[in-house]
């Protein structure tokens, strides 16, 4: 009974339960600061602005004065699927993205020559997709978001004239939501639901290197650390009907508390910033993010019994690159120019719908103005393409296959910052 028991809830759980709830998890670079119109190419070693405090706290030691940077940041979600074919009916769920408001803030303080203190406030990973309750794969998921935000005070170091180092911890807040239907096996009868909500707090920490070879050529180094988060008691099933609440009440699913951990993935970035004329800078940057421990789940149902299981969706680490380019047009006017690659974290025989992933790319302008020698003011754009992602799923008899791909796959991004001097 035992072994049955396992057996049993393993499949419904797989059929079932969003088995991470990862909720269109994506990596942002993009945070409402200056480096966006770059496509962040550069963004280790530019220290030129406050939210180096976030991004590479080294680069602190850069900044002649105290400062801050705020930013805001409009983010449209055009992802459109487009079926080719779904076992039990329903359409492609229209847009499931739609506008999404963010922001940023940061503050370095001068504290003595060498040493500077500094904080930010932003969102570096999630993002969200509602594609509706009659959409071809609501059995795979209807709406799923996952969003963070996280403050990380820092400290910058200048150890000599070349060399600078940084530390910092993030302390990040995450809200997990998402909802799916469950198909009841019986004729006729109406869909099931199981709703996934809850937020949790995670620690981890960020450390950074600058090296400045001369005044025109610097390189920065960063690493960000694992952040573990645990979602207690959140999900709630109703709706269920013979035969399929019959077999959850004897498996002991029915009632069950469902407890899931997840992490969000440690990465390194080397970036590199050269002044090529008075008026050019190249920049570039090379990454890599481990999805494979974000695509692990440990998920725990407990009723009389309790059962643990560790669900794997094959994710793969990545690898980022990019190339971005600055140009002084005028002395107080620069215009910055971009464009960055992501490996895809996902095969297309693994891929779901509640992360729409493929490879990224990522194009980008933008513009800063100094008005003054206190005061500057930017905007960028940019667009990311995340490619078709084909899905080619079957999950038996409770959701059925689901075959398709994304019509359009694109995140629009637009920010505006200020910089004050102090």
């Amino acid at each position: 009974m035992k072994f049955l028991r396992l057996t049993v809830m393993s499949a419904l759980i797989v059929c079932i339960v969003p088995l991470s709830g990862r909720a269109a998890g994506l990596w942002l670079y993009e945070q409402a600061t200056p480096d966006m119109g770059s496509a962040s190419a550069g963004r280790a070693a530019l220290a030129m602005d406050a939210s180096t405090a976030s991004v590479n706290p080294a680069g602190m030691t850069r900044l002649d004065r105290s400062q801050m940077l705020a930013g805001f940041q409009a983010l449209y979600v055009d992802t459109r699927f487009d079926t080719d074919f779904a076992e039990f009916g329903g359409g492609d769920g229209g847009n499931a993205g739609g506008w999404v408001p963010a922001g940023s803030f940061s503050y370095v303080h001068n504290v003595s020559p060498d040493f500077r203190l500094g904080v930010s406030v932003a969102s570096f990973f999630g993002l969200g997709l509602d594609y509706g309750k009659s959409w071809a794969g609501r059995y795979y998921v209807e709406k799923a978001e996952f969003l963070t935000v996280g403050i990380n005070p820092g400290f910058g170091y200048r150890v000599n004239e070349q060399w600078s180092v940084g530390a910092g911890i993030s302390v990040v807040n995450s809200n997990l939501e998402q909802k799916t239907a469950i198909r009841n096996l019986g004729p006729n009868q109406p869909d099931g639901r199981l709703r996934l909500e809850d937020d949790d707090w995670g620690v981890g920490y960020n450390l950074g290197v600058l090296y400045e070879l001369s005044d025109k050529t610097r390189f920065g180094l960063t690493y960000r650390s694992e952040i573990d988060f645990e979602y207690k008691d959140t999900a709630t099933l109703s709706g269920l009907e013979p035969p399929l609440n019959g077999i959850a009440e004897i498996v002991g699913l029915a009632g069950s508390k469902v407890d899931m951990e997840m992490k969000l993935p440690q990465a390194v970035m080397f970036s590199a910033y050269h002044k090529v004329t008075d008026q050019l800078a190249v920049l570039g940057n090379i990454g890599w993010q481990e999805w494979s421990s974000f695509g692990e789940s440990s998920i725990s149902l407990a009723s009389e019994t309790t059962t643990d299981l560790t669900v794997d969706r094959n994710f793969n680490d990545t690898w980022h690159f990019a190339l971005g380019f600055q140009y002084e047009l005028e002395l107080p006017l620069l215009l910055s120019m971009g464009i960055a690659y992501d490996e895809s974290p996902v095969s297309d025989g693994d891929r779901t719908p509640d992360m729409p992933l493929d490879r990224q790319w990522r194009y980008a302008a933008g513009l800063q103005y100094d008005i003054s020698d206190d005061i500057t003011v930017g905007c960028a754009y940019e667009l990311l393409d995340a490619g078709d992602a084909a899905i080619d799923q079957n999950r038996g008899a409770l959701a059925g296959e689901l075959v398709g791909d994304y019509s359009s796959n694109y995140i629009h991004f637009f920010n505006v910052n200020l910089i004050r001097r102090f």
